[in-house]
């Protein structure tokens, strides 16, 4: 484990021990994981006869959304399915054929946000025909891609997807391509010891109350599986792009890339494929939520700086939000992250020659080499779009980012052409293909 300094472990156990007592949780754990390991983890409040530890187990709740989600990617990446395929392509009876399997994973397709059965996670659950029996029209409840509306139901339709595929159910498909790759071997669908048990805390008393916990059946992908601190560590080590094995890095990216906002305009809220998306203090975070009958989890993961944070508890409310934040910048004010030394890299010499002063029309570009024959073209003076180029095997380069994201820039003699534009040396430079100008410049 590579571990905190003695101050931060401290600091951060604080924090830990003023949530778990201003709260009145049970017991709550946490941990902090950092380039690939576990830097630190704490645990306060009692599961058995003693506190809990990175092996007890809790309910994962939602998160247990995003594994599903990974293997419906594995799908997508081994051409089984398209993400614009609609849902009854893949499992007939379902009245939602407009709907599709992107939209699913976004919880943009505007289904109703629980099934039509009683209380899905607080009674047994029905078998997948039972359900698909019960389901019409009257379950859509937006116009697919139309807003942000989170779909339980949606995830149990993506279950069913997964287990047609791979011939199985799908935790055992979850099980064999996401948990034992990443090590996950305490991740189950129902607990075993060491376990906390969930209650609910009265609002206006210290007493507790036992929640129930069976299995949900056909809504099991929703929310079914049971984890410890160790392996939802592992889990978001693998957020962070440092596990492999299960998900190409081009995918993982494509996941954490916004699809809808859940706050409006000026969005500190989203949600990816399959992942809950934040953006806090700088930070633009990835993973997942968890809620079931007593319990709480999260998941954040930031890639850009390589740490991760959760939290696990046994209490049907009551944990408060900015828990894992409070954590993340504990850590960022005692051991700031050092950026690494600059070094110089070999370039090609017809790249390094493209370098310099560009101009679209008037405006100046410039354009920089980055490593792996990348490009990135900025305006001179911050006004204009902006993108990041990776080289292709053809000689040209693919836009990752902004306006010219999957556009394609190719360099000709003397000019650039960036999908019909032409970037010159000068401005309007006459011997360019469509130079624009429209004679001399004059006073």
């Amino acid at each position: 484990m590579s571990q905190v300094g003695e101050s931060t472990a401290r600091a951060l156990l604080r924090r830990l021990a003023v949530e778990q007592s201003e709260s009145r949780v049970p017991s709550l754990t946490a941990a902090v994981v950092r380039d690939g390991e576990v830097a630190w983890f704490g645990g306060r409040g009692r599961v058995g006869e003693g506190e809990p530890t990175l092996d007890t187990q809790y309910r994962l709740g939602s998160i247990t959304k995003s594994m599903v989600a990974t293997v419906v990617m594995r799908l997508r990446d081994e051409g089984l399915v398209d993400l614009l395929d609609p849902i009854g392509k893949h499992v007939e009876g379902t009245p939602f054929e407009q709907v599709t399997i992107a939209q699913l994973l976004s919880h943009t397709a505007g289904l109703t946000a629980e099934p039509p059965t009683e209380w899905w996670e607080r009674t047994p659950g029905l078998p997948t025909d039972e359900l698909l029996a019960r389901l019409g029209p009257e379950n859509s409840r937006h116009r697919p891609g139309r807003r942000f509306h989170y779909s339980n139901l949606g995830y149990g339709l993506l279950g069913e997807l997964v287990a047609r595929h791979r011939g199985m159910p799908w935790l055992e498909a979850v099980r064999r391509e996401v948990l034992e790759p990443l090590g996950m071997n305490d991740t189950t669908a129902r607990p075993r010891a060491p376990h906390a048990s969930g209650y609910a805390v009265h609002p206006f008393a210290d007493v507790l109350l036992a929640e129930p916990e069976h299995d949900a059946v056909s809504m099991a992908p929703a929310g079914q599986l049971w984890s410890t601190p160790g392996d939802l560590a592992r889990w978001a080590i693998f957020l962070t792009g440092s596990g492999d094995g299960v998900l190409g890095k081009a995918t993982l990216a494509e996941m954490r890339e916004p699809a809808t906002v859940a706050d409006g305009d000026a969005w500190s809220a989203g949600y990816g494929l399959g992942l809950q998306l934040l953006r806090d203090g700088g930070r633009r975070l990835s993973g997942h939520t968890g809620s079931m009958p007593g319990f709480l989890a999260t998941v954040w993961a930031d890639p850009a700086e390589r740490v991760g944070v959760l939290f696990m508890a046994n209490t049907t409310s009551g944990v408060r939000g900015t828990l894992l934040t409070d954590l993340l910048a504990i850590l960022d004010e005692h051991e700031p992250r050092l950026p690494e030394p600059w070094e110089p890299v070999a370039a090609d010499p017809d790249l390094l020659a493209m370098t310099g002063l560009w101009h679209w029309g008037p405006t100046p570009y410039v354009l920089r080499l980055l490593p792996e024959r990348g490009l990135s073209l900025t305006p001179l003076r911050g006004v204009g779009r902006a993108s990041h180029f990776v080289a292709q095997q053809d000689g040209t380069w693919l836009g990752l980012d902004g306006y010219y994201a999957g556009e394609v820039l190719r360099a000709g003699d003397g000019y650039l052409d960036l999908n019909t534009f032409i970037f010159t040396r000068e401005p309007y430079d006459p011997a360019a293909p469509i130079p624009g100008g429209p004679g001399e410049w004059s006073a």
